[in-house]
């Protein structure tokens, strides 16, 4: 949820830009799908299929549409040994698939053959992969694919993330946990945090494909690294932002306040989304509203739920009219240059009492300002609360159709009669 809705409304600039730490340059970015392919990857619990079915039928989706420019290579992890010697279960990674052009047939007759086996060293499967990538100074990527813990200490897979990135190799690490538990869901968050990577909480096959097709794309088209900034307690005190991706942390059940700029003729887009970084209680809520200095409300977005979550987003648009000089920011009688909004970003969740509140929760808020589309005024006045005609319509439609309905019944009941 977090990635996809913010990516979703980034500025077309923003987004093709590199970031620093991802060199730009002509080499061809490069990504390694680790796969997990030990003896829980059997479980049938997902979409009524086992993770191992659901695996492979996301592969094969990811692998149609991984973009020309990507070399990408496959390795496995538990793929082989089915004993229990921890020496050579703990060593059980190979590469399936080298990193390289891609031959599409050829990677997905390799997945194909894939069956549930063995142990899951995640580390050493992690070495691995950073070796397979190694060379060159193009935009390096792991994607892990997991649906369980490592099981070959000492060698904590956390810290294997640590040195890799310590290196400096520009190397990323995003993790994917299928139908995770808590101790997967933190050994995971851990591993992608190292290299400023994400992590995603998978369930379903169709969430499995998408989240790795964007993780791909994001290699061939890197995204902007998220600003930093504080939101305030009031809109007077909040920062002044302009179109971008910006990180905050909020606490729980707290309220923090953005400002940004609207000229006449623009729409303003925003989506915001925050982590549940830790174990939080059911019955939670996130919203984003946009409000005038004078506190009016123009526009609000919100999402609820209940049960284990990961990330919550919502998003708004607020078109702004040319001729619209109301609640302004301003005592001048000329129409003003920009109308200064509010962005309001508030959370309702909440913890059991042996979980820390401190640091707030992560937040990312998306913020565009474009071109407002030619009929903005008349689509903001298309609906019920500001069109009573819709509502007559609807009435009348339901009015008309009830009669001929009616009508037709009794004509078919006298036909039959006869």
């Amino acid at each position: 949820m977090l990635t996809t809705l913010a990516v979703g409304l980034l500025p077309p600039a923003a987004s093709a830009a590199p970031t620093a730490d991802e060199p730009a340059g002509a080499a061809a970015p490069k990504v390694d799908l680790v796969l997990d392919v030990s003896g829980s990857m059997r479980t049938r619990d997902i979409d009524g299929k086992s993770r191992m079915a659901a695996a492979k039928q996301a592969f094969n989706e990811v692998l149609d549409a991984v973009p020309e420019e990507v070399e990408l290579g496959i390795r496995t992890l538990g793929a082989t040994y089915p004993g229990k010697d921890t020496k050579v279960g703990c060593k059980d990674t190979e590469q399936l698939y080298p990193v390289g052009p891609l031959d599409r047939t050829e990677a997905k007759t390799a997945v194909a053959t894939l069956v549930p086996t063995g142990w899951t060293p995640i580390g050493p499967a992690l070495l691995g992969a950073a070796d397979d990538l190694e060379g060159g100074d193009a935009t390096r990527r792991i994607v892990l694919i997991t649906d369980g813990e490592d099981t070959c200490a000492p060698l904590d897979p956390c810290e294997v993330a640590r040195e890799i990135a310590a290196k400096g190799i520009h190397l990323t690490i995003d993790t994917l946990g299928l139908v995770p538990d808590d101790k997967t869901r933190r050994q995971l968050t851990c591993i992608a945090e190292a290299t400023g990577g994400t992590y995603t909480s998978v369930r379903h096959t169709d969430e499995l494909s998408g989240r790795v097709k964007q993780l791909v794309d994001r290699a061939a088209d890197p995204v902007v690294t998220p600003v930093a900034t504080e939101g305030a307690a009031r809109c007077a005190d909040a920062p002044r932002i302009k179109p971008g991706l910006y990180s905050d942390r909020e606490k729980f059940s707290e309220h923090r306040w953005y400002r940004v700029d609207v000229l006449p003729g623009q729409e303003l887009r925003a989506s915001v989304s925050v982590a549940a970084d830790r174990a939080v209680d059911k019955d939670y809520g996130v919203l984003l509203r946009a409000v005038t200095v004078h506190g009016r409300e123009i526009v609000r977005g919100s999402e609820a739920g209940d049960g284990r979550t990961d990330v919550i987003s919502t998003g708004l648009r607020y078109p702004k009219p040319e001729n619209d000089d109301a609640d302004t920011d301003t005592g001048d009688e000329e129409k003003p240059a920009a109308e200064t909004v509010c962005l309001q970003v508030s959370n309702a969740f909440s913890a059991p009492d042996a979980v820390k509140t401190t640091p707030g929760l992560p937040v990312e808020l998306s913020v565009d300002l474009v071109d407002a589309p030619d009929e903005a005024s008349d689509a903001a006045a298309f609906g019920l609360g500001r069109g009573w005609w819709l509502l007559a319509t609807l009435v009348l439609t339901g009015l008309v159709a009830g009669l001929l309905w009616g009508w037709i019944s009794r004509l078919r009941v006298v036909w039959e009669a006869n």
